[in-house]
């Protein structure tokens, strides 16, 4: 065997074989480890692509085995996610002796009837085939028993947290003598039918004796701002307090300004709460809000504060929910006597995935934008055109309007060439766009700094902010009417269409162009996705399609265990099916307490009861 060394400690180990059929050479890189590992005269198989160069048979980083070993050779081998310098081989290995040491001791969790009907094998033979399967068709029926066992577990234990929610205690009854339309009758304009149908909704809700816990989707610009502060209304009015709870201290200052235009005709007092609101005014709001002088209380995480005490809360409304976990919710919602909730999220979710992210709420979409929503015209264009586009940058600007430039990344990094903020924004302010008033903004800057910088362009005091991702959220610019997203080919479909929502929100034409690097079908695929549809939920079920469940949307976020083997584009069928046989199990047996069931309950309490009940 030989060894070549190319710097940085880096190598590359060579070794010719041969058969009955001829020569060839092995090539492995960074593996200093075989070295010495292979006899003269000894038979190896060995495992890996074959390519020909120069009339010479090689291989590169195969796997092999001693003749009469099977070890990574000879049968289907599983590939795992692996850390730096970490083989294959020592994961196998750890793999195979913690499957032989469990082998046959595993407690089934699913119930005997449940494997009859949907013929799933059983729990020790499942966890060795999907590792180590005889053949194809047995990793199938592993995988089959393991996706279903996973889909219905989240299921149920979602669904348990809902009849807690619904069965165990009274929730608020609010009055029905109050009427939303007080409010809706008193707008300067009219409300779409969609949002009028979720008011419906909410309305019944909140004259129930059970808490609301509803989700609302809407797509950005759809008015579910306008949906909360109708609730907040009702809610006041009845005799109680509401929390509104945003991401940001820019989203909170923009939902106060919209609460007092419309609430303070009526008499509701609404106030602010934020992380940097000074000592002394935080005092005179505290004391007012455990006083109940203070009817609507809207804030960032500062809500979630022990110190924070409200007299008598009755609505908790949080914004952008995928910002907030599971956890934060419960701590908010702990601050009154089981009051409604109103979630609220612009990030399109596919109903069925609604359905398990979510599977503790009821769920309510605004499917419509109001009628003097403008198309954003989309294009999508290559790296050659860039001077077009900074052409019509210029244009754009000097008809008085403002510009969104948003970068994928925050610093250059060697592996990934794409512009970064900070890059960008030094050289459209030295070169490109000199002329011009430009800022940056990027996730490492202190929030107060961030906000500084978003009121200026809020004030027009800015005409083109280079960004990244950071201003996704809700923010309101109704001067901007241009969005340039740079790399665009980075960023996941749902994530651009939140970007695209930054614009088209003021009288004016909007556009976004999205520059792309890559000539691969499926990059074209999900540029010309983005240019045919400015529907949201049509892009969300593209994107899921396109991406899978797990890059789609991160449930790390929503405190809710990640799918170690389901996916739910994948695996969509399956989850239809479990979830007809969530609903069967919960009306015939809701809280499991039926011999039949002991096993699923225990699967649930083990796996999710300690991070989803809170």
């Amino acid at each position: 065997m030989k060894e070549i060394r190319i710097g940085n400690n880096r190598s590359i180990l060579k070794l010719a074989v041969e058969d009955q059929t001829g020569t060839a050479t092995i090539t492995w890189f960074n593996q200093k480890y075989l070295k010495g590992k292979f006899k003269v005269g000894e038979k190896y198989k060995f495992f890996g692509k074959v390519s020909q160069k120069y009339g010479k048979i090689e291989m590169t980083n195969p796997v092999f085995d001693i003749e009469e070993k099977n070890k990574n050779t000879g049968k289907i081998i599983p590939i795992y996610p692996s850390t730096y310098n970490l083989p294959q081989s020592a994961i196998r290995n750890a793999i195979e002796n913690g499957i032989k040491m469990v082998d046959g001791k595993l407690e089934e969790t699913l119930p005997e009837y449940l494997k009859e009907e949907y013929g799933l094998i059983e729990i020790n033979k499942a966890m060795k085939q999907i590792h180590f399967p005889d053949n194809f068709e047995e990793y199938e029926k592993a995988r089959k028993r393991l996706v279903f066992e996973e889909l219905l577990s989240m299921q149920l234990a979602l669904s348990s947290l809902k009849n807690k929610y619904d069965n165990e205690k009274n929730g608020i009854q609010f009055r029905k003598d109050i009427k939303m339309s007080d409010v809706i009758n008193e707008l300067p304009f009219k409300l779409t039918k969609a949002q009028l149908n979720v008011l419906e909704e909410i309305d019944k809700d909140m004259e129930s004796n059970k808490s609301m816990n509803r989700l609302l989707q809407g797509d950005v610009g759809s008015g579910k701002t306008v949906v909360s502060i109708i609730s907040a209304y009702k809610a006041v009015k009845s005799g109680y307090q509401v929390a509104i709870m945003a991401p940001t201290a820019i989203l909170a200052e923009q939902h106060i300004q919209e609460f007092k235009k419309i609430l303070e005709p009526f008499g509701i007092k609404c106030d602010l709460l934020l992380g940097g609101t000074k000592p002394k005014r935080r005092k005179e709001i505290l004391e007012e809000l455990e006083n109940g002088n203070i009817d609507v209380l809207i804030g960032t995480h500062a809500l979630l504060v022990e110190d924070v005490i409200f007299k008598n809360l009755g609505l908790v409304v949080t914004d952008e929910q995928h910002r907030f976990g599971v956890r934060q919710r419960s701590n908010i919602v702990a601050k009154g006597n089981n009051p409604d909730v109103l979630v609220m999220t612009a990030t399109p979710i596919p109903r069925t995935l609604a359905l398990i992210l979510y599977g503790d709420l009821d769920i309510s979409i605004i499917d419509e934008l109001p009628p003097n929503r403008k198309k954003i015209e989309t294009y999508a264009v290559t790296k050659n055109m860039e001077e077009r586009v900074n052409n019509f940058i210029r244009k754009n600007i000097e008809e008085g309007r403002q510009v969104y430039v948003v970068c994928p990344l925050v610093e250059e990094n060697e592996e990934i060439e794409a512009k970064s903020a900070v890059e960008l924004g030094e050289k459209y302010k030295a070169e490109t766009f000199s002329q011009y008033q430009v800022e940056y903004l990027h996730g490492k800057m202190k929030q107060k700094e961030k906000d500084e910088i978003m009121q200026r362009f809020k004030e027009g005091k800015i005409d083109i902010l280079i960004s990244t991702t950071v201003i996704e959220v809700g923010v309101n610019v109704p001067n901007a009417s241009l969005m340039v997203i740079e790399n665009a080919e980075r960023f996941g479909l749902a994530q651009l269409h939140q970007l695209r929502g930054r614009v088209g929100r003021g009288q004016y034409q909007s556009y976004c162009i999205l520059k792309y690097d890559g000539k691969s079908p499926e990059i074209r695929q999900r540029m010309k996705i983005m240019q045919e549809t400015n529907n949201g939920f049509t892009i969300a079920e593209k994107d899921l399609e396109l991406r899978g469940s797990g890059e789609f949307f991160g449930t790390r976020q929503h405190g809710i265990p990640e799918f170690k083997i389901a996916n739910l584009f994948e695996d969509m069928e399956t989850l239809k099916c479990v979830q007809s046989v969530a609903l069967k199990i919960e009306n015939d047996d809701p809280k499991l307490e039926k011999d039949e069931n002991q096993t699923l309950k225990k699967l649930i309490e083990d796996k999710f009861t300690r991070r989803v009940e809170i």
